[in-house]
């Protein structure tokens, strides 16, 4: 491996790309820590550190967690890749509802150029939308959660606003429109160094950055875990157990079914085509890690409307603000870790059936000669690929709740005495992409003779 590595430095023109990479990389994780204008850094710096004390949950963990710690700080990448997620996972629903999203889809190189194209556009409306709503949770003191220190109601320096100055209110509304606007700006800022690593660098530059941010945490996660009550031996059992998740994780992102495939000779003029045997591939997880976001992002809503029917100084809050912040506030309570575990296994069958058409691949087979021995072209290809996809997906449902409450599990054991960095979609990300990356290194190297990186 390490004589692999030395062998990518050696290739002028791989070293190029990874060292433009690490470099785009390092510009993308200054900005994580750069504040937005008229944010209060030594007030957020004081809400951080509540908001990690022992047993405090904050209701943008996921958003933080893929901003790299950039939403809590209120820095000018705070929004961080998370609209381009959002918006590639609408422009891909899309293509279910609109037609000419699909016709698009089957135009080749062309047709995902304008996808592409109209996904940016979403991010940046998503952008647009997402930091309206984080500079008004900031403003309101909830971005931290409830019963922080006075400093989290004060994060954004705004003007007093009373009957006499009405300048003060233009002006705290210039201020929050030059808020939202250096952070949509950041979002576009994100999304053009993605794309300048997967052109000039080593590829897949959107899901390096997403790999980034999610490492950037785990120093964090292992000093509060080395500070907590356990000391260094809860660190160390956490290391070693997430290593052996990461082995698992490996090996069922690994783990395809393979459906042969036979295509018929034909003869065209003297040569022969066709006659040759290959297979599609089903991965057990064919969702990615798509359902554990969808199922986050829901559970999130019931949260957030409770943030927002707070009631008054003095007052008690409603019955239903009380329940939902009793069970939806902190993972680790049972009924929140069912509503998990149930909604990822619902959203995987969901996302499967848009991402993989039996249909479509059977239309395929079926024009250029190809078949599945001992099933008919046609209509029974696409049942036999349903009936195979639908048994496949169950397992890799069941993989992907049980990762995913594997944090929530954690949390329970810990009694808020640390943070766990391993399972959930940060694991799912970072191996997945970790995999992928290695894989294009290695194919690069392979391309110039070498025995790349994967023996």
């Amino acid at each position: 491996m390490f004589s692999a590595i030395a062998r990518v430095f050696k290739t002028p023109d791989l070293r190029t790309k990874v060292l433009f990479t690490l470099g785009v990389i390092a510009i993308y994780r200054l900005g994580t820590f750069i504040p937005a204008p008229y944010v209060k850094y030594t007030n957020v710096q004081q809400c951080l550190t509540a908001s990690q004390a022992p047993g405090s949950s904050g209701l943008f963990d996921m958003v933080n967690l893929f901003s790299g710690g950039a939403l809590l700080q209120m820095s000018i990448f705070a929004l961080g890749i998370m609209p381009y997620i959002t918006a590639s996972i609408i422009t891909q629903l899309l293509r279910v509802v609109i037609p000419h999203f699909e016709a698009l889809h089957k135009e080749g190189q062309t047709g995902q150029a304008k996808l592409t194209q109209y996904t940016r556009y979403i991010t940046i409306a998503l952008a647009i939308l997402q930091s309206t709503t984080l500079v008004t949770v900031a403003k309101s003191g909830a971005l931290f959660g409830q019963g922080g220190p006075a400093a989290c109601s004060d994060i954004i320096a705004m003007l007093p606003e009373t009957a006499g100055t009405p300048e003060n209110i233009w002006l705290n509304v210039v201020r929050t429109l030059l808020i939202i606007t250096l952070l949509t700006a950041g979002t576009a800022i994100i999304m053009w160094l993605g794309e300048l690593i997967t052109e000039r660098g080593v590829g897949n530059g959107m899901s390096l950055l997403i790999f980034t941010s999610i490492a950037a945490g785990f120093p964090a996660a292992f000093m509060s875990l080395a500070q907590g009550s356990a000391g260094v031996g809860a660190l160390v059992g956490v290391v070693i157990l997430g290593l052996l998740i990461m082995m698992a994780v490996v090996f069922v992102e690994q783990s395809q079914r393979r459906i042969p495939v036979q295509y018929a000779k034909r003869m065209v003029g003297r040569r022969t085509y066709g006659g040759n045997t290959t297979y599609i591939p089903i991965k057990v997880n064919q969702a990615g890690v798509i359902p554990v976001i969808f199922a986050s992002s829901i559970l999130y809503l019931p949260a957030l409307i409770a943030q927002f029917n707070q009631p008054a100084a003095g007052q008690q809050p409603a019955e239903w603000v009380t329940w939902i912040q009793n069970n939806f506030t902190t993972g680790d309570h049972p009924i929140y870790m069912a509503a998990f575990f149930l909604l990822i296994i619902g959203f995987t069958y969901f996302y499967v059936a848009i991402a993989f058409n039996p249909e479509e691949v059977a239309e395929n087979m079926k024009k250029h000669g190809g078949f599945i021995p001992g099933i008919r072209a046609g209509r029974p290809t696409a049942e036999y690929l349903n009936y195979v996809l639908t048994r496949i997906t169950f397992p890799g449902s069941i993989y992907l709740g049980v990762l995913a409450l594997i944090p929530l599990i954690a949390l329970a054991f810990l009694g808020g005495n640390g943070r766990f960095p391993f399972g959930g979609a940060s694991l799912l990300i970072i191996v997945g992409v970790g995999l992928e990356t290695v894989k294009q290194i290695d194919a690069q190297l392979q391309q110039r003779n070498y025995e790349g990186l994967l023996r």
